[in-house]
């Protein structure tokens, strides 16, 4: 009678675990949408703005947003063959989170700020955002970091 009980003990805990596994399995999986309006693909960052990167982005999740993610990294390799004559520059990297609530957000700021001394040529900039549940999505889109100035951008900053 032990065995018997033990092993149905056993059994149905076993069961459970399935059981459980499969409903968190059919819990959320919808990834949150990312819109970035700005930078744009291929957009000029000027190098040295003392007001920094113009972002805005709109993000959105079926359940709820946890956080997102900027990253911006060179994009030199690979793609051309030059050699930079300039070894008083550093490449630029940046990669900061910020935390986000609701199923909605939007976001706009400027504190993406590029140094003086920042490598001028191809880079990535990436959004990362993540949803409660763990699921992520992504954007990337090409930028030129240029001590020229770029496109004089006609937005409201009411909300800063």
């Amino acid at each position: 009678m032990k065995a018997k009980s033990i092993f149905l003990i056993t059994g149905l805990t076993a069961l459970l675990f399935i059981v459980c596994n499969s409903c968190r399995e059919d819990s959320d999986t919808t990834k949150p949408v990312i819109l970035l309006i700005e930078p744009a693909d291929d957009e000029v960052l000027q190098i040295g703005n003392e007001n920094g990167v113009h972002f805005e982005v709109e993000f959105s999740d079926n359940e709820m947003l946890a956080s997102y993610k900027v990253n911006i990294h060179p994009n030199f390799d690979g793609h051309t063959h030059e050699t930079r004559a300039d070894s008083e520059t550093v490449d630029f990297e940046y990669d900061k989170s910020w935390s986000l609530s609701g199923k909605n957000a939007a976001i706009h700021h400027h504190e993406i700020r590029i140094p003086e001394n920042a490598t001028p040529g191809a880079y990535h900039l990436m959004v990362y955002c993540t949803d409660a549940a763990g699921n992520e999505s992504y954007i990337a889109i090409h930028v030129e970091l240029s001590h020229e100035e770029g496109e004089e951008h006609d937005h409201d900053h009411e909300d800063e």
